[in-house]
């Protein structure tokens, strides 16, 4: 499924539509002009068209038919091959839905191939194509474009799963309740996310420093600033992994102690029972020689004796805090 398809020559676009294919492949000559695809899953059919139209490399069209690559820069000498990972919080589930973004990347061509729960692309395109200035530097403006809605879309999910986090800590110290369940899917989520941001901090050291693709000194300042956030949102996911680990390690101690009041407890009871039930075997025997059955205040004394017995383990326990 084509999303856009436009032409820029000089930081302007040229076309209100989107293009024919065939036409921007014919437009697509580099120096100040090059074309910007927008695809969306789209079938092995269409993507081969495409790679056939604009000669992409067979090994960047296979790993682009396939929505679960690791993020990656790719040199095919005369093309670049970009892989992102795309993340969005979804608030009514807390949860956190992947997708990908692939980018062929030649000198008067950008071909951008989402998948699943993507960033959406159309308002970096707006915002790029307000700034002719940048659009003139070509492709690469377009993939500092991309990769700078992407990390942005980064933000929101650190953000909810900050918030997913502090429900969690008030769950276990405050309700004493047992999160383990939603502190493994969340330790989940933190893990995939972190894999979807630190392998793209190589790349774009890569593209900052122009050793990939020709970048401007402009662009690079760019480039520099997207680097940055996605260093911070890296270090910032690294925190949570690590808040999380000793969060599961509180929760389980937490849940030791709950576990070890209840065995107290238990055994408190227990040993109060077992006094009197001892004594009454005792008076239970069937013996003719007791003294105590031949008095008027045998049957009273032992009923005392059973009463003070459990109201001194009582008590006991009550001091020692294991009632």
């Amino acid at each position: 499924m084509i999303v856009d398809c436009a032409h820029y020559r000089d930081g302007r676009r040229q076309n209100e539509g989107p293009l024919p294919l065939e036409e921007a492949a014919h437009r697509c000559i580099g120096g100040g002009e090059f074309v910007w695809v927008g695809l969306k899953e789209p079938g092995a059919d269409e993507l081969a068209r495409v790679g056939e139209m604009f000669g992409l490399h067979d090994l960047a069209l296979e790993d682009a038919g396939n929505a679960h690559q690791r993020p990656k820069l790719e040199d095919y000498e005369e093309s670049l091959f970009i892989v992102l990972r795309t993340a969005r919080y979804d608030d009514a589930r807390e949860e956190v839905d992947f997708g990908e973004i692939h980018l062929f990347v030649g000198s008067g061509y950008v071909i951008a191939v989402r998948h699943g729960e993507a960033s959406e692309l159309g308002t970096a395109r707006q915002r790029l194509e307000a700034r002719p200035d940048l659009l003139e530097a070509g492709p690469a403006a377009v993939v500092w474009a991309i990769v700078d809605r992407v990390v942005d879309d980064y933000a929101p999910v650190v953000e909810g799963i900050e918030n997913d986090i502090e429900e969690v800590e008030d769950e276990i110290f405050g309700r004493r309740a047992d999160a383990t369940q939603r502190i493994y899917f969340l330790k989940r989520e933190v893990i995939e996310f972190h894999r979807a941001v630190a392998p793209l901090l190589g790349p774009l050291a890569g593209l900052e420093h122009g050793a990939r693709v020709e970048v401007s000194d402009e662009l690079r300042r760019y480039f520099r600033d997207v680097h940055d956030h996605a260093r911070r949102v890296d270090e910032q996911v690294l925190g949570q992994r690590e808040l999380l680990t000793s969060i599961l390690e509180a929760n389980l101690a937490l849940l030791g102690v709950q576990q070890n009041q209840v065995v107290r407890t238990i055994s408190a009871w227990v040993a109060i029972i077992a006094v009197p039930t001892f004594l009454a075997s005792i008076w239970g025997m069937n013996f003719d020689h007791m003294p105590e059955l031949a008095t008027g205040w045998g049957y009273p004394a032992a009923l005392g004796l059973m009463a003070v017995a459990v109201v001194c383990l009582f008590v006991f326990f009550r001091r020692i805090k294991w009632l």
